[in-house]
């Protein structure tokens, strides 16, 4: 009989942290799963951590995947996963104990929900973390399928490591592409794309572990330019159906780094018929108007560019107070 949930955790080189996460897979409230090990070419002791822990419990599945990449071994997982829910896990992270038993519980009440995340405990092994504590506070500030989709171009809406849903999901759209781009922000933003409906559960139910060795700070696929490149992509087909002005946007931000981000929408097609800033004409490029110059709502369509967390709260509580609706009016693109 196969079990309820697969549990995927690919693993490379992770001996120092890979005990713990399994174990806190193996101890979670809900035991109905099985634990699919994606050795990823590991050169360390973590292929013998992981043979002893599966001597131990017979709900191990130890796969080898020989093609070196998180979407590849997520792939190997993927495919041999026999769970009518996938769930997540990384190597180097911890779920509290009734995880996997409150997503489930999620999923089992809400049938029009496919994909759900949690919040989570951030936990700093390093300095110069304020970025990513950021990058938290605002992940785990909201957990609404309406506030999934419109934050979906800002960044990644769902941790990674958190997620479980349909394996349904899967066998219709595909798992993780591999390619020069965030393959876990990529699969969200196809699913969401296609329609599936994403929530977030408001509860801290994984510690997320911040390694120096963590591939969002060592692989290239995680800069902020793959990250905005893969925004531009699926931006352009959902702009085509949103936005009452396509391909035409005004653009919150006239920066230089903005205007560099600015060509990736253009390269699809995207037409920006100007600049809105603090400071009116702050680039010849294109017409740049100061932002209480804006005209009233329904007239243009605005994505705002603006990287910076606080900023970017103030530009969203202007366009409210000026009557811009988000997702018709206007969309956050930080």
């Amino acid at each position: 009989m196969s079990p309820e949930i697969s549990v995927i955790l690919p693993f490379f080189n992770a001996e120092k942290t890979l005990e713990l996460a399994v174990k806190s897979i193996l101890n979670q409230s809900f035991q109905d799963f099985e634990l699919l090990l994606i050795n990823n070419n590991s050169t360390d002791k973590s292929l013998l951590i992981v043979e002893h822990l599966a001597e131990t419990d017979l709900r191990i599945r130890l796969l080898n995947e020989g093609i070196q990449g998180v979407a590849n071994a997520m792939n190997c997982g993927l495919e041999n996963a026999s769970g009518k829910f996938i769930a997540r896990m990384d190597a180097d992270d911890i779920s509290m104990p009734r995880r996997i038993e409150k997503q489930l519980q999620f999923l089992n009440s809400n049938p029009d929900v496919g994909f759900v995340g949690t919040e989570v405990k951030y936990v700093p092994h390093k300095e110069n973390t304020a970025g990513f504590q950021r990058f938290v506070d605002w992940a785990n500030s909201f957990h609404s399928s309406e506030n999934i989709e419109l934050n979906r171009f800002v960044e990644i809406p769902i941790i990674n490591p958190t997620i479980l849903f349909r394996q349904e999901i899967f066998k219709k759209y595909g798992g993780c592409f591999d390619g020069d781009f965030p393959e876990d922000y990529e699969m969200q933003l196809r699913y969401l794309e296609a329609g599936v409906k994403m929530a977030k559960l408001n509860e801290p139910l994984l510690e997320w572990h911040d390694y120096s060795s963590r591939l969002t700070r060592t692989d290239k696929r995680y800069s902020t330019e793959a990250f905005f490149k893969t925004k531009a992509k699926y931006f352009k087909s959902w702009s085509a159906i949103n936005n009452p002005f396509y391909p035409n946007i005004w653009v919150w931000g006239a920066g230089r780094k903005t205007r560099q981000r600015v060509k990736l929408l253009e390269n699809e097609g995207i037409i920006i018929d100007g600049f809105i800033d603090l400071v009116k004409d702050k680039t010849t490029l294109k017409t740049t108007i100061h932002y209480e110059e804006i005209p009233k709502s329904g007239k243009i369509f605005i994505v705002s560019m603006v990287t910076k967390l606080g900023v970017r709260k103030q530009i969203k509580e202007f366009l409210l107070k000026a009557k811009y609706v988000e997702g018709v009016d206007f969309i956050l693109m930080g």
